[in-house]
């Protein structure tokens, strides 16, 4: 049974990358940054029989800016596969919490690849690493693929920047087998509700529901790439399967602006996006990133990995999953129940 560490557990991709490796026979170790209250709606469900009985799935607290914690967990655990997701992802608040955003996306790495290091574990670990599309910021070339040049215009993007290169680094100076991902959006039910592409479903189920009224967004002309979040934890797997470590870019190449998605989503319902949309500049950023569209051609002939769920579908599956949730929420309030309802996918 191979065993895995993944920074994140409780994110979109590290619930769904748990899932993944837990249906392939995994061990899977998941780091939870303590905090006084419980966020872990998107991994309740992996705690079932099967899993307590085998004894395939844990928890354990920690965290990305303590060294010490992360390699004492490296000597105790000496997992096969470490995936590092863990970060402060949210790319507008990135802007108001640099430092935080930078120690814990940036140097965060540092210190798990050190982890890494001082256990001994070089040579027998395999180590995936969470880059982002937002690298390319303002971007050099269309499409942007492993070898566009890097143009970050954002605290987070300069922490991935800086995260990326260092995987190249310990893999190069230690023979590390340390791959980069290099993610383009990618969505899905499990996605924060303070991402663009949830805040709208979220807030079509609620209008339906007659539980909010309009939506407040910032620039709606921003062109993104966007994909599939289940599909996407298929290719970091593939990633450290493969016989050499490289990078990789994941993505559809094909590319939506936000108001695309606001036309698709309230259409799922016969709305008209315009009756409830208003203009909020707190919610534009300090410099913008105008378009990002990814050639995935690599990863399609090295990993045999491409995507399938197309933006259409990806959009009728997020608004579905969330009608079904600001129904229950309205029960929940209704009933005068003093809790959320429980989190189901769709």
């Amino acid at each position: 049974m191979k065993r895995a560490l993944v920074t994140g557990i409780t994110g979109q991709d590290g619930s769904y990358l748990a899932e993944l490796l837990l249906k392939k026979g995994y061990e899977v170790h998941g780091l939870v940054r303590r905090t006084s209250s419980v966020n872990r709606e998107r991994i309740d469900h992996l705690w079932d029989y099967q899993n307590v009985e085998m004894n395939q799935f844990h928890i354990h607290y920690a965290d990305l800016a303590d060294g010490g914690r992360l390699a004492k967990l490296m000597y105790d655990l000496k997992p096969d596969e470490v995936y590092n997701l863990g970060a402060q992802s949210h790319v507008r608040v990135s802007f108001e919490i640099p430092e935080y955003t930078c120690d814990v996306a940036g140097t965060g790495t540092v210190r798990m690849l050190e982890a890494i290091r001082e256990a001994g574990l070089m040579e027998n670990v395999r180590f995936y690493q969470a880059s982002s599309s937002e690298m390319f910021g303002k971007v050099m070339e269309v499409p942007q693929t492993e070898k566009t040049p890097f143009y970050p215009r954002s605290p987070y993007a300069c922490a991935k920047v800086m995260s990326h290169y260092l995987t190249q680094n310990y893999r190069e100076s230690y023979g590390m087998f340390a791959c980069s991902g290099i993610l383009f959006n990618h969505e899905s039910p499990r996605r924060g509700e303070q991402f663009v592409t949830r805040k709208i479903t979220r807030a079509v189920g609620r209008i339906l529901a007659g539980t909010q009224k309009k939506l407040a967004l910032g620039n709606i002309d921003a062109k993104r790439d966007w994909g599939y979040a289940p599909e996407y934890v298929e290719g970091m797997w593939r990633m450290l399967q493969a016989d050499e470590p490289d990078d990789y870019v994941l993505a559809t190449n094909e590319t939506f602006s936000v108001k695309q998605f606001l036309e698709e989503a309230f259409g799922c319902v016969d709305l008209d996006w315009q009756d409830y949309v208003v203009f909020d500049k707190k919610h534009m950023r300090p410099a913008e990133v105008d378009l990002l569209i990814g050639d995935y051609s690599k990863a399609k002939e090295k990993l045999g990995w491409e995507p399938t769920t197309r933006f259409q579908d990806l959009v009728k599956i997020m608004v579905s999953s969330d009608r079904k949730l600001a129904l229950r929420e309205k029960a929940y309030k209704e009933a005068d129940v003093d809790t959320k309802p429980p989190f189901e996918e769709a």
